[in-house]
Order: C-alpha cells, then sequence, then structure tokens
C-alpha cells in the first residue's frame, strides 16, 4: 500500500508498484493509462507492453478502440475479467487487443475508474495464452487493491505522470484544493485553491483543519489518526454533500510514505475533488470505488440511489435481505451517513449536480 500512494506522487516507481502487482497474479504484463476528456494523458507499464501501450497512446488507436466507451455504457464497480466482460467477438474487433496478442497474452483483468473529476484511469493485467486464465479469485483478490489503485490513480492522471519537486508546485500542479499535513493533523501548506472550497472545511485550534459536516468529519479525522498510529481507516475517501457555495465533493486522505514523504515533508495530503460530469464519461460512474466500497456495496448503493426500496434492491441483486442490510450498514459507516434517507440524498445531491454540468 505504502508503495502505491507513493508512485501517486514519484510516477517513476510506478513501475516497481505494477511489476509487484503482476508478480502476486501472474502477470507479466501490467499497465496504468490515463485519460482526461478527451485524450492520453501518459502511462506506465511492465517492459513487455511499453512499445504496446506507447503505439497505442501516439496513434488513433486508442481512438478506434470501443472498450472505454463500453465500459461507461455498461459501468461496473472493481475488477473485471475481459472476456467475460465484454461480450463474445468484441475483443476481437479491438485493434488493442491484437498488439497484445502478437505479444503472446490472452487473459485479462482490468478496471477503468472513472474520477469525480472527469479523468479516466485503466489498470490491466495480461497473462499469456499458455497459463491458466484469471479466475474469480483473483479478481477478488484485485479489488482489496482497487480503493487505493484509483486514489493514487487520480494524483497521477492530474501530474500527468510527471513528479513535482516541491510541495508548492505539487500542490499548484495537482490542480485541485490541496493541503499537507503533519502527523498530528496540523496543516503546514496549501494552495490557494483551498480558499474557494472554504465552506466545506473549518478552521480548528493549532493549525489544524476539520470538514464542516460532522459526519464525514469524523471520518476524516479517523483517517488522518490511522495515518499517524499506522492502522487502516474504515474510509480514506470521504463523500460530503453540496454546502453553502461547494458542489459534491470527495476528500481524499493520502498517506505520504517513502519518497513521497521527502517530497512533501509531511505525513498527510488532502485533496478534494468537486463531482462533475466529464464530456468523455457519458455517465460518470459516482461509486467507482474512491470510497472504498465493495463491488456488491456499490451495486447495492446504487440501485438505492435509484429509489428503489432495500427489498427491492436486494432483489435485483439476487442477495438475501438480511445480507443487504448489514451491506447498508457497512456503506452508511463509509459515507458518513446515518440512515439509508440521508445516503440517497448525498448520492441524489451528486447526480443533480452531474446533471446541471452536462446541461
Amino acid at each position: 500500500m505504502d508503495q502505491i500512494y507513493e508512485a501517486a506522487l514519484v510516477p517513476e516507481r510506478w513501475a516497481d508498484v505494477l511489476t509487484g502487482l503482476g508478480r502476486m497474479f501472474g502477470a507479466p504484463a501490467v499497465s496504468l493509462l490515463a485519460f482526461d476528456d478527451t485524450r492520453p494523458i501518459g502511462h506506465s507499464e511492465t517492459p513487455l507492453v511499453e512499445a504496446a501501450n506507447e503505439l497505442f497512446c501516439s496513434s488513433d488507436l486508442w481512438k478506434q478502440s470501443r472498450r472505454l466507451q463500453y465500459s461507461f455504457e455498461k459501468p461496473t464497480t472493481g475488477f473485471v475479467i475481459a472476456q467475460d466482460y465484454y461480450p463474445p467477438g468484441f475483443l476481437d474487433a479491438d485493434a488493442g487487443f491484437h498488439l497484445r496478442r502478437d505479444l503472446g497474452l490472452e487473459s485479462q483483468a482490468g478496471t477503468v475508474v472513472a474520477m469525480p473529476g472527469g479523468e479516466v484511469v485503466v489498470f490491466v493485467l495480461e497473462r499469456p495464452r499458455s497459463d491458466a486464465p484469471f479466475s474469480a479469485d483473483d479478481i477478488h483478490q484485485l479489488n482489496q487493491f482497487y480503493p487505493h489503485l484509483a486514489r493514487s490513480g487520480l494524483l497521477a492522471a492530474r501530474l500527468g505522470l510527471q513528479r513535482a519537486a516541491t510541495t508548492v508546485q505539487a500542490l499548484e500542479v495537482v490542480g485541485l484544493p490541496a493541503a499537507v499535513l503533519n502527523a498530528t493533523g496540523r496543516v503546514l501548506a496549501s494552495n490557494s485553491l483551498l480558499d474557494q472550497v472554504q465552506p466545506l472545511f473549518v478552521a480548528k485550534a493549532f493549525g489544524k483543519i476539520a470538514l464542516a459536516d460532522e459526519g464525514p468529519n469524523a471520518l476524516f479525522q479517523q483517517a488522518i489518526e490511522a495515518i499517524r498510529s499506522s492502522a487502516e481507516p474504515v474510509v480514506r475517501s470521504i463523500p460530503v454533500g453540496p454546502r453553502d457555495r461547494t458542489m459534491p465533493t470527495v476528500v481524499h486522505v493520502i498517506p505520504l510514505k517513502r519518497a513521497a514523504h521527502d517530497v512533501f515533508g509531511a505525513d498527510v495530503l488532502v485533496i478534494a475533488t468537486e463531482v462533475t460530469a466529464s464530456r468523455m464519461v457519458p455517465s460518470p460512474a459516482l461509486l467507482t470505488g474512491l470510497f472504498d466500497l465493495e463491488p456488491a456495496e456499490a451495486k447495492l448503493a446504487a440501485a438505492l440511489a435509484q429509489g428503489k426500496s432495500l427489498k427491492d434492491a436486494a432483489m435485483e441483486r439476487g442477495i438475501r435481505y438480511n445480507s443487504a442490510r448489514t451491506y447498508l450498514t457497512r456503506i452508511l459507516r463509509k459515507t458518513g451517513t446515518r440512515q439509508q434517507s440521508e445516503l440517497v440524498a448525498l448520492l441524489k445531491s451528486v447526480e443533480a449536480a452531474q446533471v446541471s454540468h452536462t446541461e
């Protein structure tokens, strides 16, 4: 986990992270590709697919591929096995997939993460055709890394997979309201964009900050304390509903470890991303792992946001009502809400913001 968050701010470390994931899952080819609304903005990978990714991103092949568009039309949460996810014949018609086959690769496990600000990050692991294909157990294990990869991918996309040399430069280049804190939660530095979302944050004693909303702030403080004590928090990305002049926002609490700590001279990076629609993503997926929801939890939350009762949502998902109640309890805890109606109101407020931006 430390290596993943380190790579978010020290992009040359992505190669080690991707190689490590490949070793864990028997995949000699692992890729990270980042896009903004209209174009590829960077990629990192293991050596086997470096040339293929460069050709894909620098030519028109990425425009010809329908894989991203399909993932937006048929959204899913977490990693999927490509051969199971896409319809029959779909991959055979994809030029990018043919580049992989020419390298002897076949089975793919991947995820497309649509960020609240419109960026899109893709992670793909690939195995040779001579090896066993990815399994459901592999997907379950990969999903343990999903929210961490999603958060780090957000920073990677914003930085264009380039390293920022100083704290001030990094905070400005990120282009998001941001601050760095020490282990006790005291603000060491912030950028000017943070002033624009001041209704979201409130100043506390001893130079500390808090979220204005009580529920999300409890998760915010827990995340900071967890970093100080080297523990794993309930959630590192906290959804906050609209407040005064601010749009619905996700506040990310990211530990600064290893070389990333050296860049910032701090222990915690806090960034805020407003949830907006993307020209590249027709219907931005709200629950893309940034809230640390498991895939089953995210799908249930999406059904509830559509106005379905918990009972109907459970039937639709093919799960028992008692299991749905357990999922709902975890969803409420992770989103800082206290009851189902409050959760739905939060998700609806984000949905309304997306519609407004689209119009």
